[in-house]
Formats: structure tokens, sequence, C-alpha cells
């Protein structure tokens, strides 16, 4: 697999782990059980956003990256967006902490896991040992936008660059 780029299709066998959303798991200190969320089989039939973060937790990510698509999720789904899948290298168990901590309530936007950056390093889109900073737009398994950023910031990964190519 190499770098996704708008017109591919969205490869096969990619998965990550998560935690879902449930009542009885909703405080920030029950934990849950990761199970397998196949990204592959879910994007076939879906419009959806992946969005990659360095890390859970960590400042750009908190505080720019991320209020971006919880802030914006009726004008996601008001263009047929179904899910916001944000990865990290962090652990599902930290990733549904930071889920819990941003007062999701549901599975619009999941926190998942690219587990030992099996994703990001076959698309070439790591920092080091994390996940680089990028956001991928698939429709219904094809991919309609692919950007990383090459800077400090979310100019190209951001809630409202991914919005305006929606």
């Amino acid at each position: 697999m190499s770098v996704l780029e708008v017109g591919d299709s969205f490869p096969g066998n990619v998965s990550f782990g998560y935690i879902p959303f449930t009542p009885e798991t909703k405080d920030i200190t029950s934990c849950g059980i990761p199970i397998k969320f196949d990204a592959s089989t879910e994007f076939k039939d879906k419009k959806v956003i992946v969005v990659a973060v360095p890390g859970a937790f960590t400042p750009t990510c908190q505080a720019n990256h991320l209020p971006g698509f919880i802030e914006n999720v009726d004008a996601l789904k008001a263009k047929g967006v179904e899910k916001v899948v944000v990865i990290a290298s962090n652990d599902p168990f930290v990733m549904s902490a930071w889920g819990k901590a941003n007062y999701t309530k549901d599975d619009f936007i999941i926190f998942a896991s690219d587990s030992e950056l099996a994703f990001s390093k076959a698309i070439g889109w790591t920092m080091g040992d994390r996940t680089a900073r990028y956001a991928i737009a698939v429709d219904h398994g094809k991919v309609i936008y692919a950007a990383k950023e090459t800077e400090r910031g979310v100019d190209v990964s951001g809630a409202d660059a991914v919005l305006a190519k929606l």
C-alpha cells in the first residue's frame, strides 16, 4: 500500500481497535472491552472521515484538531458523513477515555487505535513512532479527499478543510 490519493479505493484489510460507547461505560474511568473496527468493510457502503492525530490529549490535537469535528457534527451529517473515525497510535483504552473526556455520547465519532501504526505506516503517513496528522474522506469505498499536514497546525486535516472538500 502507498499514499492514498483521490480516486483510489480504500484498501482492504484495514482495521482499528476501539471500545464502543455504551451507557454502562460512559464514565471516563470505566473500561470497556476493545473490539476490532473493520474499516475496509465499514467504508464500502458509507461516507466516512478518518482523522489521524499524533496523540490523544496532546495540545494541538485536543485544542485545535478534535474540537472542529465535534463542533461540526451537524454540518458533517448534512454533507452525508455517517461516521468520523479519529485514530492515533494510543491504545484503545486511552482513545476511549479521550472520547469520553470530550463528551462524545454515540458512535458517530469513534476514537480508535492504529495499533503499531499498521495503517499509517502502510500509507507512509507517520511522524516517528506516532501517526502523522492527516484526514482522509472516503465515499462508498473511494477516497474523495486525502491530505497530510506538512507544517504545524490543522490547515488541511481540520474540519473546515475536510468540509470544504465534501
